[in-house]
C-alpha cells in the first residue's frame, strides 16, 4: 500500500458539494467558455462545410484563448487528418473532437493531493508578488479543513509588509492555526512551525513564502533552504511544492512556472483568478511546456473558490 493518500473532492462529503462545486466551476470559466466555446461556435455555425480556411480560422481561435502553440499546432493536425480521411465532414462536429483532444490531454496529469497517511503532510506554497498566493493558501486550507483535516499555517513570507497580519486575518476567517516569530529569516519560522506540527498532531502544514522574481537568485535559494530545515524536522517533506500562477497574465505565467520549476521542482500547479481571465486554455499550455499538473483552480475571491482540477468537469464547463 502507498504511502501517500490522495486527497480530491472525491470523498465522504461530495455528495453534498459536488453539484456546488460544479456550479462554481461553470461560473468561474464563463469568459472562457464565451470566448472559447462561443467563438469556435461562431466561426463553425458560418461554415457549411470542414476546409483549409475554416481550420485556420479554428486555429486562430484557439490562439486567442491563450492555448499553448504546440498543443493547437497538434491539434490542427489531427483536425487536417480527420478531415483528409473523411472522419469529419460537418464543421460541428469539431466541438466534441477538440473536447475529446484536451481530455487525452490532461487525463494524463495524477491531479490528485498527495501526502502521507500517516504524521504530518507539508505543502511548500510559492509564487510571484500578486499571484494571489495568501490566499490561495488559505483557500487550500479551508478545502482540506472540510475534509477534518487539522491545518497549521506557517507565515514566512517575512518580507512583504502586512504578509502575516493578512495570513492571521484569513486563517481565523476559515479556522486556521498560525506559527509566526519575530525573526526575519522564512527558515526559522519554517522549523517552528513543524516543531509544533509535530508537538500537536497536525494533519498538515502549508507554509507560505514570500513572493518572488525568478531572476531573484538570492530568495529562489532561500526556498531551498526552507525545503532543507523543514525535511530536518519531517521527512520527506515537502511533500508537495505548489506555485501559484495568476491565470490572467497567460503566457507569462507559464514562463514563470518553467523558471520555478527549474529551480525547485514543483509538484503541482494552483491556477488563481481564472475567473477573471479568458484565457482557461492556457491549461493546456502548462501542459505541453511545463508538464506540471494543475491540482487546483481559483475560481472567485471566496474562501470556498477553489476547485480541485478534474480535467472532464472542466472540459464540460469550458464548452457545454
Amino acid at each position: 500500500m502507498s504511502p501517500f493518500g490522495i486527497f480530491r473532492k472525491k470523498g465522504a462529503k461530495k455528495a453534498k458539494r459536488g453539484d456546488k462545486s460544479s456550479d462554481k466551476l461553470r461560473s468561474g470559466l464563463k469568459k472562457t467558455r464565451q470566448k472559447v466555446g462561443g467563438g469556435l461556435r461562431g466561426v463553425l455555425f458560418s461554415h457549411r462545410k470542414l476546409d483549409q480556411e475554416l481550420i485556420e480560422k479554428i486555429e486562430e481561435q484557439l490562439y486567442i484563448a491563450d492555448v499553448g502553440p504546440r498543443s493547437v499546432t497538434r491539434f490542427c493536425g489531427e483536425l487536417q487528418e480527420a478531415y483528409r480521411t473523411g472522419a469529419i465532414k460537418d464543421p460541428i462536429r469539431v466541438i466534441e473532437f477538440l473536447k475529446e483532444f484536451i481530455r487525452k490531454e490532461l487525463d494524463q496529469w495524477d491531479t490528485g493531493l498527495r501526502l502521507p497517511r500517516e504524521g504530518v503532510g507539508v505543502i511548500m506554497v510559492a509564487g510571484v508578488n500578486g499571484s494571489g498566493k495568501t490566499t490561495t493558501i488559505a483557500k487550500l486550507a479551508k478545502w482540506l479543513l472540510d475534509r477534518d483535516k487539522s491545518v497549521l499555517l506557517a507565515a514566512s513570507d517575512t518580507f512583504r509588509a502586512a504578509a502575516v497580519q493578512q495570513l492571521e486575518i484569513w486563517a481565523r476567517r476559515v479556522g486556521a492555526d498560525v506559527v509566526k516569530n519575530e525573526s526575519a529569516d522564512p527558515a526559522a519560522v519554517a522549523f517552528d512551525a513543524a516543531d509544533k506540527a509535530l508537538a500537536r498532531s497536525y494533519d498538515v502544514l502549508i507554509i507560505d513564502t514570500a513572493g518572488r522574481l525568478h531572476t531573484r537568485k538570492n530568495l529562489m535559494m532561500e526556498l531551498h533552504k526552507i525545503r532543507r530545515v523543514v525535511a530536518s524536522k519531517i521527512p520527506g517533506a515537502p511533500h508537495e511544492t505548489l506555485m501559484v500562477l495568476d491565470a490572467t497574465t497567460g503566457q507569462n505565467a507559464i514562463s514563470q512556472a518553467i523558471q520555478f520549476n527549474d529551480s525547485i521542482e514543483l509538484s503541482g500547479i494552483v491556477l488563481a483568478k481564472l475567473d477573471g481571465t479568458a484565457k482557461g486554455g492556457a491549461i493546456l499550455a502548462v501542459k505541453e511546456q511545463v508538464d506540471v499538473p494543475v491540482k487546483f483552480i481559483g475560481v472567485g475571491e471566496g474562501a470556498d473558490d477553489l476547485i480541485p482540477f478534474e480535467p472532464e468537469e472542466f472540459v464540460r464547463a469550458m464548452f457545454d
